[in-house]
């Protein structure tokens, strides 16, 4: 019985924090007890021996959202971009965008740990091959990025094979007999492409 009440007494004094917390979308609670063995609760962690006893899982869900939101945006952006650099390469758009959202997800600024940067994620050597002079300008990034893919395409004339170049340079694809390379990320990468370039055709993403 005195572990009912007990329990009862805890969800009472639970109960105001958790509505706040749903319609806060996300929230933590800390509970703390003094040395006269008194329970305290709030929804910050104080001074004091403090310990997490519950937390809303709405703050990771407000974080993918605005990443859902900020790609859709950086995606209409740079759409009549990558348009004309279809045209331009006879690439189909889709592709571009699969590309582009696989390497970099519309960030012109990004850059990775092996230093390749921008919209398609060029290496410096590669973008000095087409004359690229500022790798995160997006125009000569996704027009530098285009050329290289499909100089690549018309090389292996295969499009798994082409990513798989793309990704881990075509030497390293002649070198396992034109198949992909066995390189977890190479071969993660490759699906990836793969699947978004499905996904765009399906939506008509252009």
């Amino acid at each position: 019985m005195q572990r009912e009440q007990k329990s009862r007494l805890i969800l009472a004094v639970l109960a105001p924090f958790l509505l706040l917390a749903a319609q806060a979308v996300s929230a933590e609670i800390f509970k703390y007890r003094d040395a006269n063995g008194r329970l305290h609760f709030t929804d910050r962690q104080l001074s004091g021996d403090y310990a997490l006893v519950w937390r809303s899982a709405g703050s990771k869900l407000v974080k993918q959202r605005s990443a859902i939101d900020r790609l859709k945006r950086n995606r209409s952006r740079f759409t009549p971009l990558i348009k004309r650099v279809a045209e331009l390469t006879s690439l189909h758009p889709a592709l571009l965008h699969a590309v582009i959202r696989a390497e970099s997800a519309y960030n012109p600024k990004a850059v990775s740990s092996a230093g390749a940067v921008g919209l398609m994620q060029l290496m410096p050597a590669t973008a000095a091959q087409y004359g690229v002079k500022d790798l995160t300008n997006p125009d000569e990034n996704v027009r530098a990025g285009s050329l290289y893919l499909k100089k690549q395409l018309e090389h292996f004339k295969d499009l798994s094979l082409a990513l798989a170049a793309y990704n881990a340079g075509g030497s390293a694809v002649r070198r396992y007999g034109n198949t992909i390379p066995p390189f977890p990320e190479t071969q993660r990468y490759v699906r990836k492409v793969l699947n978004f370039y499905r996904q765009n055709s399906k939506d008509q993403i252009y």
